[in-house]
């Protein structure tokens, strides 16, 4: 049984062989560039050199355009990126000092960047851990505003 199957395997495999290097297409008589078929488009007549020159200089202007617009989209990219990735880092600092802080609950607190302000918002469980908490903001690298928005939990 293993014999017939490998002996069509290997029938399939030539076949399919000849079909894609012999260029084999049953009912195409000729697949040649030689037989323009009748859609073929062509050229007759001279060519206008200097109208494809202004054309091609045209071109060259709007490709030219194109490319300096796409150089400032890409430097105002660039610069967003940097923003975002500076702000990220801030809360990530100020987060990182309030997780490791044993007085303030980080998970309650949020923490949002915007250049250099910070605003904090969320519940602390004392005024003692409401304070802790601006103090861990305030005394992180890159910050100059502090904005309270933490409310303290009352018992």
């Amino acid at each position: 049984m293993r014999t017939i199957l490998r002996l069509v395997v290997v029938v399939v495999v030539l076949a399919a062989g000849a079909y894609f290097l012999w260029g084999y297409i049953p009912g195409v008589t000729s697949r040649t560039a030689e037989s323009p078929s009748a859609s073929t488009v062509g050229t007759t007549g001279a060519v206008n050199v200097q109208k494809a020159r202004e054309r091609g200089a045209e071109i060259g202007e709007k490709a030219a355009v194109a490319t300096e617009k796409v150089r400032e989209s890409a430097a105002v990219a660039s610069e967003k990126v940097r923003e975002t990735t500076h702000d990220a880092a801030i809360t990530t600092k100020i987060k990182a000092k309030m997780a490791l802080d044993d007085l303030v609950k980080a998970r309650a607190i949020d923490v949002t960047t915007n250049g250099t302000t910070v605003t904090l918002s969320g519940t602390t469980a004392s005024v003692a851990e409401h304070d802790r908490a601006i103090t861990l903001a305030r005394q992180t690298a890159g910050v100059t505003d502090v904005i309270d928005q933490m409310k303290v939990a009352s018992r």
